[in-house]
């Protein structure tokens, strides 16, 4: 994946949605071509499910393919990027520079996009992570490129666990950020990948004041958020292994508070149900339980003073147009 020079634009490729019969051919030409910038062999049927986002200096592309041989060759070479990919799910054969290294179960891999590879998707397929970074932006942050190439990180703890995380809340959230907000998220990328692949001093002691910490919040917004705001404070913590006290600390440092946010996204998730005529039939009590809140006539305060009408009344207002 080649690392964008222009504005944010982003696409879906499934394979679902396209005829058996093309499905090889767009994948090479589309994805493979046009995006990766390298030559794909399927090795099994082709199934891909995947979201492809490009920003100024970076790409990225989450989701799951089938088995697949990924050769990078030198007629396809138009640009020096460092590429990293992460493996959920699944096993890949890297051979780059000389060396093999297996990556797949937790494990990344940092590679460069100016340079002949092969990369073997094994049977069964994989779930992956995929970002371009541009070296020019990049290497000032870690210095030596080359000392980051072809080493197994883990996935699973640190700041490469906090990368992928936040990587995976830009998708998730992109198309609804400002220009402003995706340009700040993109420089988060960046100081986050220099801390997980071991930056400069300088670097790192910037990418903690300025990345770790809004990265971590972002993770946990985007946690709560797809929860429908059903996480309590130990609930947050054990599933972003953090302590109760530090993840409170981090909305107090965002001008907010864990409970306001629950709130907000508990309050959001009644408000689309009852502006949804398919939940016409549902009664408020039945949505306000479902949303979160146990207490009706709390619920119906609350709601009131967030959106300055009833519950009934968005019902009505919905129904109506």
């Amino acid at each position: 994946m080649t690392a964008a020079r222009e504005p944010s634009a982003s696409f879906r490729l499934l394979t679902n949605t396209i005829p058996e019969r093309d499905r090889v051919e767009v994948m090479r030409e589309v994805y493979g071509r046009t995006v990766l910038k390298v030559d794909l062999d399927p090795l099994d049927p082709t199934r891909v499910d995947m979201r492809v986002r490009a920003l100024p200096g970076l790409g990225i592309a989450t989701g799951s393919c089938s088995a697949f041989r990924v050769h990078h060759s030198s007629r396809l070479i138009d640009s020096d990027d460092l590429i990293l990919l992460a493996v959920k799910d699944g096993a890949s054969l890297m051979r780059h520079r000389g060396r093999e290294e297996p990556v797949g179960n937790g494990y990344a891999l940092m590679m460069s996009g100016e340079e002949v590879g092969l990369n073997l998707i094994q049977s069964g397929g994989i779930r992956f992570t995929n970002v371009s970074f541009s070296l020019r932006q990049l290497s000032p942050l870690i210095g030596d490129p080359a000392a980051v190439l072809m080493r197994p990180l883990s996935t699973d703890t640190g700041a490469m666990r906090l990368l992928i995380d936040y990587v995976h809340s830009v998708q998730e959230a992109g198309d609804g950020l400002s220009p402003e907000e995706l340009h700040m998220a993109t420089t988060h990328i960046f100081d986050l990948a220099a801390l997980a692949v071991g930056g400069t001093k300088d670097a790192v002691e910037i990418a903690r004041g300025r990345g770790a910490r809004v990265a971590r919040l972002r993770a946990i917004k985007a946690d709560i958020t797809a929860q429908g705001g059903g996480l309590s404070a130990d609930e947050v913590a054990r599933r972003h292994r953090l302590s109760t006290r530090y993840v409170r600390k981090l909305f107090e440092s965002d001008g907010t508070s864990l409970s306001e946010f629950t709130l907000r996204q508990r309050l959001l998730r009644a408000h689309r149900m009852l502006s949804d005529p398919r939940y016409a039939g549902r009664s408020i009590t039945a949505i306000a339980f479902e949303a979160g809140f146990n207490d009706l006539s709390y619920f119906n305060r609350v709601f009131r003073r967030r959106y300055e009408a009833t519950p009934s009344d968005i019902r009505a207002t919905a129904l109506r147009d």
